[in-house]
C-alpha cells in the first residue's frame, strides 16, 4: 500500500512540478500583453482583445499554478496556531480537513466539467464586443482544478504516511 501511495504521490508531484514551472512564465505574457495595451492605447488605435485576454491569462496562471503552489504548501494560511504544533499533528489536522477540501474541489470540477460542456456544445462566446471562445479558458479552469484535487489527494497520502510513521520523500 505505501508503495502505490509512494508512486501516486511522485506522479502527481512530478506532473504539478512542470506544469508549475511552465505556468510561472504566463506572468510575463500577461505583462507583454498589458504593456502592448498601454502602448497602443497611448500612440495608435486601442485594442478590445487585450484586456480579456490578460484576464484570460491570469486565470490560467492562478488555476494552472494552484496544485503546484499546494505541493510547495505556499497557500496563505493562518499559522497562529497550527504553526506551534508538532509535525506530526498538523499532518493528522490536514488528514482530518483534506475531506472538506476534497469535497470541495469535486462540488468545483463538478461545476467546470459542466460549464467545460456547456461552452463547448453551445460555442459558447464572452460578452465584450471582442466576444472570444469561452471553451479554452474552461478547459484551462478544469484542468487546473483537477490537478489541485490529485495534488490534495497527494498531499492527503503523504500526511497519513507521516502519521503512520512512513515518510514520503
Amino acid at each position: 500500500m505505501f508503495n502505490a501511495m509512494g508512486a501516486y504521490i511522485r506522479a502527481v508531484e512530478g506532473l504539478n512540478r512542470v506544469v508549475g514551472r511552465f505556468t510561472m512564465y504566463l506572468i510575463f505574457a500577461m505583462l507583454a500583453v498589458l504593456l502592448y495595451s498601454s502602448i497602443s492605447k497611448t500612440f495608435f488605435q486601442p485594442s478590445i482583445w487585450t484586456l480579456e485576454s490578460a484576464q484570460f491569462l491570469m486565470v490560467a496562471y492562478f488555476l494552472l499554478g494552484g496544485a503546484y503552489s499546494m505541493q510547495l504548501d505556499a497557500h496563505v494560511r493562518m499559522d497562529l496556531i497550527y504553526s506551534r504544533f508538532s509535525l506530526r499533528s498538523r499532518a493528522l489536522i490536514d488528514v482530518l480537513t483534506a475531506g472538506f477540501l476534497l469535497f470541495y474541489l469535486v462540488m468545483l470540477l463538478y461545476g467546470g466539467f459542466s460549464s467545460t460542456q456547456y461552452a463547448l456544445e453551445y460555442k459558447e462566446t464572452s460578452y465584450s464586443s471582442w466576444s472570444p471562445q469561452m471553451a479554452p479558458i474552461k478547459v484551462v479552469m478544469t484542468v487546473g482544478i483537477l490537478l489541485m484535487m490529485l495534488q490534495a489527494i497527494a498531499n492527503f497520502f503523504r500526511d497519513l504516511g507521516l502519521i503512520l510513521g512512513r515518510e514520503f520523500p
